[in-house]
């Protein structure tokens, strides 16, 4: 008598080698850019241990103090300019970041994937975990930490091209909206845990809210380094389709991108053989050849408002939580990962809508111009009651990251592998690279300008933020418009509706 198949044997044998494969990718991508981001936010939770009201303090016994406000500070925050001396620390690795990434894409065109991002992932371990052991050295000076922070934005850059690019080497235009809007919750949750980790450690010993995160992202580059595989290729596995036949190609645009004659409709069986082989033998694109891809310009420039905002939320929420609504370090750092899940429900939602309408640019104009209001109010009523700051919390980070996800990932990567590059992808990691190293410009602008308004108070932190999310939504008009007569121009059918 034959035994039956065991169910769990059974359930991993009806997927695909192809399908296993791509899950594993997914997954080892998810967990590195975990860890990229869970050791960029100790910062935000440390702050409020750095500079505190030390009149409410546990004094020691023992401890002999001559200046009651300032005694349980950590020199040289314990200034009345500690919010700008912050924004020092915020922008010493924002404008490195977003000065390296620029050149970030060019290298991760160049180099092998699995070295450049295991490289930088062990660099970066090591630089956070320097910024951690300057509390058991007993370091105050803001050289040191600024300059530990410059180093750790410039090995922080090594992460997003190389993930996006490994990702869009992996999974075509199908779904790709859906797939990455879940995948990209890794910032979240990376922030989520990075809350967590520095909330448990931050009263007793922050030194240890750093050297934790930087011990987690250095281990996940030696699994980076032993268990990659950067294309479906290097393990015979079926390269996705990046078009389907239903995409016209402009033949201007062919002609000035491509050399390869009568090539056979993209989508089609027999097209994908000679894709890989013009893959091959493509050269990696030029910068000012990935700036000339359509929409490019315009979604750079967007996302540079819309992660103005979110990194800005990022960098000042739980010093706001603490200051407002006069909570504790940890408690206020855990309240500010509900802006965080609301991050993950906006980017999955983000990537279902765009891929079901097809207009990436009218999803990202939607949410942005609804997260406006939305903050308005969380800055008047959300600090009114627990019910109401979670709420907020929730619905604020679901608009402000869904457009900001949805950018970084599936438009990133439909740029990158935009039908004008006639198969050449080496264009993946240039692309992600423009963009969100754009962005990282205003990411470095917002955490700066919240450091120097916050001391005129809250509110004009918030009509800064506002103000943001409006300049990011012109940006796209557009994008919209053409979006808008494509809609205008389908039949009822083409649009998915069944016909009356």
């Amino acid at each position: 008598m034959k035994t039956p198949l065991a169910p769990g044997i059974r359930f991993i044998t009806s997927f695909s080698r192809d399908s296993l494969y791509r899950g594993f990718i997914l997954f080892l991508t998810f967990l590195f850019y975990t860890a990229y981001h869970l050791s960029r936010k100790p910062i935000s939770i440390v702050k409020s241990q750095l500079h505190r009201n030390c009149s409410s303090a546990v004094r020691p016994a023992d401890l002999n103090i001559t200046n009651n406000v300032t005694w349980c500070d950590w020199a040289p925050f314990d200034q009345d300019n500690y919010q700008t001396l912050f924004g020092v620390l915020d922008n010493s690795f924002l404008v490195a970041y977003a000065i390296g990434m620029f050149f970030s894409g060019i290298f991760g065109e160049r180099l092998p994937l699995r070295y450049y991002l295991s490289f930088g992932m062990l660099m970066s371990g090591l630089f956070t975990c320097l910024f951690g052991l300057g509390f058991y050295w007993k370091i105050h000076s803001l050289g040191y930490y600024a300059a530990i922070q410059v180093m750790n934005g410039l090995m922080q850059t090594t992460g997003w091209p190389a993930v996006v690019a490994c990702v869009g080497n992996w999974f075509g235009k199908g779904k790709r909206g859906f797939i990455m809007g879940v995948w990209n919750s890794h910032t979240s949750v990376g922030n989520i845990l990075g809350s967590l980790i520095a909330g448990a450690f931050v009263s007793s010993e922050w030194g240890m809210s750093f050297i934790v995160p930087g011990l987690i992202i250095a281990s996940t580059g030696v699994l980076c380094f032993f268990f990659l595989v950067e294309k479906p290729e290097h393990v015979n596995c079926t390269p996705p389709q990046h078009h389907s036949e239903k995409e016209s190609v402009d033949p201007e645009t062919v002609s000035q991108n491509s050399t390869h004659v009568e090539r056979p409709a993209y989508g089609s069986i027999t097209a994908e053989p000679a894709e890989v082989v013009e893959e091959e033998h493509a050269e990696a694109i030029s910068f000012c050849g990935a700036l000339s891809i359509p929409g490019v310009v315009e979604f750079s420039l967007c996302l540079m408002f819309a992660k103005l905002v979110s990194y800005t939320f990022l960098y000042w929420l739980p010093l706001y939580i603490s200051n407002v609504a006069h909570f504790e370090a940890k408690e206020a750092g855990d309240m500010s990962t509900l802006f965080d899940v609301g991050g993950i429900i906006g980017g999955i939602m983000a990537g279902l809508v765009s891929d079901y309408t097809g207009g990436r640019a009218t999803t990202c104009c939607v949410m942005l111009i609804t997260a406006a209001p939305m903050l308005f109010l969380y800055n008047y009523i959300g600090q009114r009651s627990l019910g109401t700051t979670v709420g907020m919390l929730l619905v604020c980070g679901g608009l402000v990251n869904g457009p900001y996800a949805l950018i970084t990932t599936a438009v990133s990567a439909d740029l990158g592998t935009h039908e004008s590059l006639r198969g050449n992808s080496r264009a993946l990691s240039t692309v992600t690279a423009i963009i969100d190293g754009t962005g990282s410009i205003g990411a470095a602008i917002g955490p700066l300008l919240a450091g120097v308004i916050s001391p005129t108070g809250w509110n004009n932190v918030f009509y800064m933020l506002i103000s943001a999310d409006i300049f990011a939504c012109l940006f796209l008009t557009r994008l919209v418009y053409k979006e808008a007569q494509g809609w205008c121009r389908r039949s009822p059918r083409a649009r998915g509706f069944k016909e009356i």
